[in-house]
């Protein structure tokens, strides 16, 4: 047998697609492992790796069409998470944070970048014009990194991620206008028709992704795998439109992001799901096609490379530094977080390589430029990593100081279930919001069964067990732990109550179906049971939609039920669950103080956007839900149990008022009794 048969690569560089892949899967998970080691992110071994294997660097694999497509959609795919990783909350309530760090990350570098171009570099204007654009972008190489310590919610990352909204739309921007000036068609309706195109994807984004994928994930109950599929045609559909209108599909990734944000649920199974696959597949194909771009020959193609190179590394790190130190000024951001906008801002992939490709197609770059921004993303790829880890995880360290212990923030939750396979699983993914970001202790399924003969008993749990089986499936893919079980009980109350007590449990949660007992309780015989033999916080949802699907929080608060022992824990859980969601609150408080409540409200994390109304009594709070809520709305109801501080009687009817309201969803959340001392820890200052 000849050597052809047996290596049918013999032949370098590497074509086959499949040896192609599998040199790409090893890169992607030995660089990380091996980088680490030396002090460096993960990502900078992919890109490292990359260069080595690519034609710059030992030639072995060719930078093929298969590796380029990959790695586009590799970067739509980073600029759709980082759209979808914004918190939308902070930013709504600190826009001109992201506008301040945009425009100022901007324009510092691109005025002393184009003066320096012309001065220093000798280029023309216009050259020198698109080239500051190129470093005074920034693409969040880093994304990864930031994601994984934890601090996408931090407000001075968040206006890095807004940020990245005006640095990357003006760079775009320009790269049209010196186009259409090289071209000779300089023209005011050049100008108006960039804008009309980016004001066109923005409306037609945001007002036509959110209601299909909500009415999707509303109407239909399929596999999640098919809520993934419907995400990913949305944003490479926006991404497609860009292109359609002659702006980078970026931009349309990025708008989509930022449009489902709030229907995909941090810490959900569809938001894992999408965060897996991209960490794990697209995200280091964007990082290979990056490294595959660098030539190591370009630092001896002469002087002038050099020269070009160190001018425009020079002038964007200095600059960068600059505008983040301007901005933490003016905005109060301490150094941890100045690190962290000086390290994601000084990524440099996206914009930079299509606005110096396409410069030097048009004849503005000479080969040097080009080479010369090749070797300033090999050197971006190991600053902003290095600067983005490093002060990350001192950030992430000072949050940890401020949390308090894991009994706050991941829950151990007791879900009983019944036979509704939707209602069942929209309890679980329920239940996921409350651990937040959180997820060490289990969730634990119980399901109690009556005792019966014994073969029809033997079916029964059998069947049961079957059914609780399946939901490990979804805690797997939403990295939950699920520890299900079966108990054989003549009274389903009295089985719940004693495996909570056996689990430890510090939060039951049932599913409610809007029917009642023949004795008039609040809910049915089962539920009442349980509320009258616990003492732990129960929590009691109907939900009509998925909870991913909420528009706004809507909290009725009776008068006094701050003076409850659980007041505190249950404020806790409602703002968590609007911050996992990225909803505002309106908080109705009903014949009591409202700027007691505001205080009250402000003593417990985390942030949340919050509105305090004061209503004049129960058929006043009952008009104004008829009126004001919609069926996407959710409500909290915070209920003490009857007899106790805060009850009112008329708590007893409104489980079944609310459920004839046009809110398919709400909770009743009843607190923990006689525990004044485990409440404490949920205020900011114990």
């Amino acid at each position: 047998m000849s050597l052809t048969g047996l290596i049918p690569f013999y032949s370098f560089p590497i074509e086959e697609p499949v040896y192609v892949f599998t040199l790409a899967i090893a890169a992607f998970f030995i660089g990380p492992l091996l980088i680490k080691r030396v002090g460096f992110p993960g990502i900078v071994g992919i890109v490292i790796l990359g260069a080595l294997l690519g034609p710059g660097g030992s030639g072995l694999v060719a930078h093929s069409d298969g590796i380029i497509l990959l790695g586009e959609v590799g970067l739509i795919y980073l600029l759709f998470t980082v759209g979808l990783e914004l918190d939308l909350q902070g930013f709504s309530e600190d826009p001109q944070g992201a506008a301040i760090f945009g425009l100022t990350s901007f324009f510092l570098p691109f005025f002393v970048g184009t003066a320096a171009g012309i001065i220093i570099l000798n280029l023309e204007f216009w050259a020198a014009v698109l080239l500051a654009a190129v470093f005074a972008s920034h693409t969040l190489l880093s994304y990864p990194i930031a994601n994984q310590y934890g601090v996408t919610k931090n407000k001075a990352v968040t206006a890095v991620f807004g940020g990245i909204l005006f640095t990357d739309t003006l760079a775009l921007v320009i790269l049209a206008v010196v186009t259409g000036a090289v071209a000779g068609g300089l023209s005011p309706m050049l100008f108006i028709q960039i804008f009309g195109s980016v004001l066109l994807l923005f409306a037609a984004t945001w007002y036509l992704a959110p209601p299909v994928a909500r009415w999707f994930f509303q109407n239909l109950s399929e596999e999640s795998y098919f809520e993934f599929l419907l995400v990913l045609t949305i944003f490479f559909a926006a991404a497609s439109f860009a292109e359609v209108l002659d702006i980078a599909p970026i931009l349309g990734a990025f708008v989509a992001g930022i449009a489902l944000n709030r229907l995909i649920a941090e810490g959900g199974i569809l938001r894992t799901r999408i965060e897996f696959v991209g960490n794990a597949l697209f995200i280091p194909f964007f990082l290979i096609h990056v490294g595959m771009l660098v030539d190591f020959s370009v630092i001896f193609d002469g002087v002038r490379t050099l020269e070009v190179a160190f001018v425009i590394i020079t002038v964007m790190v200095v600059m960068k530094a600059v505008a983040a130190w301007v901005v933490s000024k003016i905005q109060g951001y301490d150094i941890n977080e100045l690190g962290l906008m000086f390290g994601l801002s000084t990524g440099q992939a996206a914009a930079a390589l299509a606005i110096t490709l396409i410069g030097f197609d048009i004849g503005l770059f000479s080969e040097a430029v080009l080479n010369a921004v090749v070797l300033m993303l090999l050197a971006t790829a190991l600053i902003s990593p290095f600067l983005t880890e490093r002060y990350a995880s001192k950030l992430a360290l000072s949050k940890e100081v401020e949390v308090d212990t894991s009994e706050v923030t991941d829950p151990r939750i007791i879900l009983p279930l019944s036979h509704n396979a939707e209602a069942q699983r929209r309890l679980l993914e329920y239940s996921f919001v409350l651990k937040g970001d959180n997820k060490n202790k289990p969730v634990h399924i119980m399901t109690v069964v009556r005792p019966q003969s014994s073969k029809e008993l033997e079916a029964s749990v059998s069947r049961v067990r079957t059914d609780l089986d399946s939901f490990k499936k979804i805690g797997n893919q939403a990295e939950v732990p699920i520890d299900v079980e079966t108990r054989i009980n003549h009274n389903p109350a009295s089985g719940i109550v004693q495996g909570a007590v056996e689990v430890q449990s510090n939060l039951i949660l049932m599913g409610w179906d809007g029917s009642q007992s023949f004795s008039k309780r609040m809910f049915g015989t089962v539920i009442d049971q349980v509320l009258s033999k616990t003492t732990l916080p129960v929590h009691i949802a109907r939900l009509g939609h998925p909870i991913n699907t909420t528009k706004r929080i809507l909290v009725v608060i009776p008068s006094g039920v701050d003076r409850h022992a659980g007041f505190f824990e249950n404020v806790h859980f409602i703002k968590k669950i609007a911050a996992q969601l990225g909803t505002t609150l309106r908080i109705l408080v009903v014949n009591d103080d409202v700027e007691k409540y505001e205080h009250r409200f402000g003593l417990v994390e985390p942030e949340a956007s919050m509105e305090f109304v004061a209503i004049s009594g129960w058929d006043v709070l009952l008009e104004t839900l008829n009126d004001e809520t919609t069926e996407d709305d959710f409500v909290a109801v915070l209920s003490t149990r009857p007899g106790e501080i805060g009850w009112d009687d008329r708590l007893q009817d409104l489980p079944a008022e609310l459920a004839s309201l046009p809110p398919a969803s709400f909770t009743i959340m009843h607190p923990r009794e006689d525990d004044p001392e485990y409440d404490r820890q949920f205020l900011r200052f114990t």
